[in-house]
């Protein structure tokens, strides 16, 4: 088994014997981040009522009900069956607390993008090459990051200089049973760097230590955040063949935002490409289209918004951005190269984006918050259209 499949194995088991032992915990009278009566409380997280908020590995579910009952609209997610079991069993019907048993990352791949996302102490399990570019796209724009993470064991061992995992101990709550573990304890020089490489900004690192003078345990409160605008980037550094210097970009929006697919090469993207010989760009539309993500439109469907001038290296670069004002179908993935099709919400735009789509998107929508290199646009205007 691998690392983080091990570790879901071994908190399965926990649960399980918890719930043999019908073991009941109080309710929280003070909010903790890993050591019991320490720490900043809620204080981190601010204001949360009307939030949109993400528990990430919630066990037994006591810190979403906390939230939950100052107002806000909680997603508890925890990948251990028994897990849920028990937070389902205590809170079964718990006014804007929702249960779900998933693996994080999928659930970020597939929910829609949060205000706030906090973990107890849970990161440190998952792999944050896996994890941090699911939990970057799941956070809105200007959204923010709390997370607790282990930072010197109870011997006194202090946290890792590369992102490797290594064993732990883990000695679970109510149990005097020890299970070894692989955990990603890492100094907050690369926890920083790792969201810096994921487009989150830290803004602040508080220690959280043990009051036991005999215990060294001692613990980091990571305070980020989602920059309110996108980045773009290209694809790769080498300028584009010219034979492929002339394009469109296919704005397809509904209600439930725009479509954009990830490429391969970890851009998101419109759907789009060149426009064969004898093609209108409205044909050339509907047929990337549909070969991309199996969305069907007819070219009468297609509105050409203008052109977009811009050079890269010794290139001229063409592109056309075109909406689709209908289509049926469900998006999916039809090509190697690009595919995890989705309609994302204005506000909360997956980063980064490929630089076309994004200026694509700008000649659309002035007003979005996001960040390119910049392109002539000569808007195309319609004999007869206001």
């Amino acid at each position: 088994m691998t690392t983080e499949s091990d570790t879901a194995e071994t908190w399965k088991i926990y649960g399980a014997h918890q719930i043999a032992r019908e073991l009941q915990m109080p309710e929280l009278d003070r909010w903790d981040w890993g050591i019991p009566g320490t720490g900043p409380g809620t204080t981190p997280l601010g204001e949360v009522a009307g939030l949109r908020v993400l528990d990430l590995g919630s066990g037994l579910g006591r810190h979403a009900a906390h939230l939950a009952a100052l107002g806000a609209d909680v997603t508890a997610v925890d990948a251990s069956p028994t897990q849920h079991q028990r937070a389902l069993a205590r809170y079964p019907h718990t006014p804007g607390l929702r249960l779900v048993c998933a693996d994080a990352v999928a659930h970020l791949r597939d929910a829609n993008p949060y205000d706030l996302i906090y973990s107890v102490g849970s990161m440190p399990y998952l792999d944050p090459d896996r994890l941090l570019p699911a939990l970057a796209n799941g956070l809105k724009q200007g959204g923010r990051l709390v997370f607790s993470a282990l930072h010197t064991n109870s011997n006194g061992t202090g946290p890792s200089a590369d992102v490797a995992p290594r064993p732990e101990i883990l000695r679970q709550p109510g149990t005097t049973e020890d299970h070894p573990v692989n955990m990603w304890v890492l100094t907050p020089r690369l926890w920083k760097d790792l969201l810096a490489q994921h487009g989150l900004t830290m803004e602040a690192v508080t220690a959280i230590n043990s009051p036991k003078p005999d215990n060294a345990v001692s613990y980091r409160l990571y305070a980020a955040r989602r920059p309110p605008r996108v980045p773009s980037r290209p694809r790769t550094s080498a300028p584009p063949p010219p034979n492929t210097a002339l394009g469109v970009g296919v704005i397809v929006h509904g209600p439930d935002g725009v479509l954009l697919g990830r490429h391969r090469r970890r851009t998101w993207e419109l759907a789009g490409g060149t426009v064969e010989p004898g093609e209108t760009f409205a044909q050339a539309a509907v047929r990337e289209l549909r070969e991309e993500s199996s969305l069907v439109a007819e070219p009468s469907d297609v509105r050409v918004l203008g052109t977009l001038l811009d050079q890269v290296g010794d290139v001229v670069r063409l592109t056309v951005p075109v909406i689709v004002t209908q289509w049926f179908g469900h998006p999916q993935q039809r090509e190697q190269a690009i595919g995890s099709w989705r309609f994302w919400p204005l506000d909360a735009l997956p980063s980064p984006l490929f630089v076309p789509s994004a200026q694509c998107l700008t000649a659309w929508n002035p007003d979005l918050p996001l960040d390119h290199p910049p392109a002539d646009f000569q808007a195309y205007h319609v004999p007869g259209r206001a």
